[in-house]
């Protein structure tokens, strides 16, 4: 199951059972009884591997790691990120502007000169996860004005940013 992104932001990502309860005390006991468990399976011990699914929204847990990896899903044929200084400039301006006026993203992402060097800055913010976020929005803070952005904000605009870059891209 691939990462689905939400207009609202959240994502649908898919999460495996973990192990249950009585397995693991089992297998506690057989380590200490000192005999080796059963690692065979059957029809009445096969686990159901089939992923199940949670809904993710902008700054619980996880959030950031699933956004950097569902923006990898949409271009898995992309290279590694890499941030340059033009691209981080306009990264700066473009999530400025859209949290300034949240029902323009379009227009935001039009007024880029080169939206895919700003593209590349948003992500490889995504990548070094919540403390880049952090670095990020006070940086558009001092270089933008207004005030500094909440890490879960940030990272919910990113995430249109980049959902809007990548529709004019295709």
């Amino acid at each position: 199951m691939d990462i689905i992104r939400h207009d609202d932001g959240s994502l649908t990502v898919p999460i495996v059972p973990s192990r249950h309860a009585d397995d693991e005390a089992d297998a506690a006991a057989d380590a200490d009884s000192g005999t080796a468990a059963d690692t065979s399976l059957d029809s009445s011990s096969t686990v159901d591997a089939s992923p199940d699914s949670r809904v993710l929204r902008p700054g619980e847990g996880g959030y950031l790691e699933a956004l950097a990896e569902w923006d990898m899903q949409q271009h898995p044929d992309r290279g590694d990120v890499v941030s340059t200084a033009s691209g981080r400039d306009q990264a700066m301006a473009v999530i400025h502007a859209v949290a300034e006026d949240r029902e323009h993203v379009a227009e935001a992402v039009a007024a880029l000169d080169d939206p895919e060097a700003g593209a590349e800055s948003l992500r490889h913010v995504l990548v070094g996860g919540t403390p880049s976020v952090q670095a990020f929005a006070s940086e558009i803070a001092e270089a933008e004005g207004g005030d500094e952005l909440a890490p879960h904000t940030a990272t919910k605009i990113i995430g249109e940013v980049l959902a809007e870059i990548d529709n004019n891209s295709a």
